[in-house]
């Protein structure tokens, strides 16, 4: 079994709305794996500054290698997903996620790839963990719930423990 842990968030729109439609985008983009989305939980923007609160759900891709997967290397395997959640992303809401200086902005949709089973992956379009999970409550809450025990294969922590840091 391979494991994807992704994280979908929304702070302007319909927010539940697009939320929910990433889900069903995710679940039809992977037909053949168990999905489990962890609840709905809201918080501030992490990163920049606006009145416009973020809903948050973890999401749990669990699939079965297929046998062309099992021969391709971790990180092409990675990047095709990664691709594909952007593909989904993009179709819900096109817009830029930063601003022209690079800056955080409001976004309609945002689907991060957190991480993949305990592959460590250094790739210029793709690093796995995701380089900043272990400081961001929004994606940490959700993990605990689908996956208390993960263990994070660089600082050997669970979501509990990532948790309990940021205290």
């Amino acid at each position: 079994m391979i494991d994807i842990h992704i994280n979908i968030g929304s702070n302007s729109g319909h927010r539940e709305a697009l939320i929910e439609r990433a889900v069903a985008a995710v679940r039809s983009a992977f037909p053949d794996a168990d999905v489990r989305c962890s609840d709905v939980i809201e918080t501030p923007p992490w990163g920049f500054d606006s009145p416009h609160p973020f809903l948050n759900v973890g999401v749990k891709i669990s699939l079965h290698p297929h046998p062309d997967i099992q021969s391709e290397c971790q990180t092409g395997f990675a990047l095709a997903v990664l691709h594909k959640l952007q593909e989904i992303q993009s179709n819900i809401d096109p817009s830029p996620h930063r601003d022209a200086s690079g800056a955080y902005i409001d976004r309609a949709i945002d689907i991060d790839l957190i991480a993949i089973d305990d592959w460590v992956i250094d790739h210029p379009d793709l690093t796995l963990p995701h380089p900043r999970m272990h400081m961001r409550d929004f994606v940490l809450i959700p993990l605990r719930q689908l996956a208390p025990y993960w263990p994070h294969p660089i600082l050997a922590k669970t979501a509990v423990e990532m948790i309990a840091d940021l205290k």
